[in-house]
């Protein structure tokens, strides 16, 4: 004996088909909520100030749902970085690619402190010759033009 009436399947149905739709507005941030918004202010209203009303209220608005959720995920996918899988040959191979990877960029950003500190002494050098020059050879100082200011 099934005790599920018609109506509650036509409503599993339509809750069904507005969570399927959320998840896929979701996957495409605030930008996809905000034109399904628009549209449905240009096409019929009602639908438009629903959506607004339904960001709104599920803080989808003005607290960029979205990005926490991505947020959250790449924290969790580096919470689990470090945790065995049971493979000691994976586990010895990530801990190895971690640790090369480690020393890539660690060397990386010597490089960059370098390429800084040469980019740096170049311009102190450059402005130290200028300034060099600037004293070996004075500017001429402006003529005073005589006769002027005696009378008229």
């Amino acid at each position: 004996m099934n005790t599920a009436s018609p109506s509650a399947a036509a409503t599993g149905g339509s809750a069904s088909w507005l969570r399927k739709a959320e998840s896929w507005l979701d996957a495409r941030g605030k930008g996809a909520w905000i034109a399904a918004m628009v549209l449905g202010f240009i096409f019929f209203w009602p639908v438009g100030l629903a959506l607004l009303a339904y960001m709104i209220w599920s803080k989808r608005m003005f607290s960029g749902s979205c990005a926490h959720k991505r947020r959250h995920h790449d924290w969790a996918a580096h919470r689990f970085a470090g945790r065995s899988s049971g493979n000691a040959a994976f586990d010895s191979y990530k801990s190895d690619t971690l640790r090369r990877l480690e020393d890539e960029q660690r060397a990386f950003e010597t490089f960059l402190q370098r390429l800084r500190e040469a980019k740096d002494k170049s311009e102190f050098d450059s402005f130290m010759d200028d300034r060099a020059r600037e004293v070996k050879s004075p500017a001429p100082e402006p003529e005073v033009a005589e006769g002027r200011g005696g009378a008229y």
